[in-house]
């Protein structure tokens, strides 16, 4: 009896969580649908891929003067700041300002590439840092109004 109990009990946990996930499941598509407008008013997927690179890049130096990895990664954030620049941009920040700063950072970024190269840390460490200003500079445009800083 105990074993029929246990079976029964079992089958009916696995039905539960069958209808509680397919259920889930619907619902999570209907959000999706739902919701996609307002998720692509709160993402700029270009400016998150950038500043993985950036911060991959800048914190090494920031925390402990390592240049390495932004002298490693000069082409790959060139190239970052190029796709960011040919992708659309979100209505809230489809303006002059930030298609001139987006500008301004694909060609310094590039310069860059050849900056990354100098053995002169002072002046890879101050292009780098010219580099996360203007960054900044973009993202803060993003958040304006938001009262959301992410470093």
């Amino acid at each position: 009896m105990i074993k029929n109990l246990t079976q029964t009990l079992f089958a009916a946990l696995f039905f539960a969580l069958l209808i509680a996930c397919g259920t889930k499941k619907e619902t999570t598509a209907t959000e999706t649908a739902t919701d996609s407008t307002s998720a692509d008013a709160d993402e700029w997927k270009a400016m998150d891929d950038f500043h993985m690179i950036m911060a991959e890049s800048f914190h090494p130096f920031k925390d402990s003067a390592n240049l390495a990895p932004a002298k490693a990664k000069a082409a790959e954030l060139a190239a970052s700041a190029e796709q960011w620049l040919a992708a659309p941009l979100p209505e809230k920040v489809n303006n002059a300002n930030v298609k001139a700063k987006l500008e301004a950072l694909k060609i310094k970024t590039t310069a860059f590439v050849e900056t990354s190269k100098s053995t002169d840390d002072k002046v890879v460490g101050d292009a780098l840092t010219e580099l996360h200003d203007m960054f900044h500079e973009l993202q803060e445009a993003w958040y304006a109004g938001h009262g959301e800083h992410h470093h």
